[in-house]
């Protein structure tokens, strides 16, 4: 059946920039916002409409599920061959990685928006994204990779410019 968490007090450690750890399923009735990663060998549901939000990244081995949204500035990791599946938009910096169907904007309740029902990512590494909006910004990493080398031309162009000046002299 698993763990049921009913309040922040029980991931001190998380707010404080530490990685959570919980072997096997993890079910959640409160919001989770910290400062650190959580990793869990099972599924992580989240009840009654709570978000997840992590300083860090989020893995588990089985489904992650949010009545609310999913936010990571890191990754998000759901195992094997579990999906992701949020009432409101999923986020995160890193790579969004699962293995059969992601849904956002599923909520039952309310009428959404385009926003609402967004899956923003660094790079998208799963199966099919079943219900939502996909949004791939690139990775952190290659964002700047492609800063240095437009940088870099530049300052060749600068540099050759400067060249055919001297040889004019």
């Amino acid at each position: 059946m698993g763990k049921t968490i009913r309040s922040m007090e029980e991931f001190e450690d998380l707010k404080k920039g530490g990685i959570y750890r919980y072997y096997g399923d993890l079910i959640v009735a409160c919001s989770l916002e910290f400062v650190g990663s959580l990793c869990i060998t099972g599924s992580l549901s989240i009840k009654a409409g709570w978000d997840i939000k992590a300083g860090g990244s989020i893995e588990a081995g089985g489904s992650i599920k949010a009545g609310g949204s999913i936010e990571a500035v890191g990754s998000i990791e759901a195992g094997g061959s579990c999906g992701i599946m949020a009432g409101f938009s999923i986020t995160c910096k890193g790579l969004l990685k699962y293995g059969l169907k992601c849904f956002a904007g599923i909520c039952t309740w309310r009428e959404i928006s385009e926003e609402e029902k967004t899956i923003t990512c660094g790079k998208h590494k799963g199966g099919i994204i079943e219900y939502g909006i996909l949004k791939e910004t690139g990775l952190v990493e290659n964002n700047k990779k492609k800063e240095l080398l437009e940088k870099a031309n530049e300052l060749i162009k600068k540099a050759d410019e400067l060249k055919k000046t001297a040889e004019e002299l």
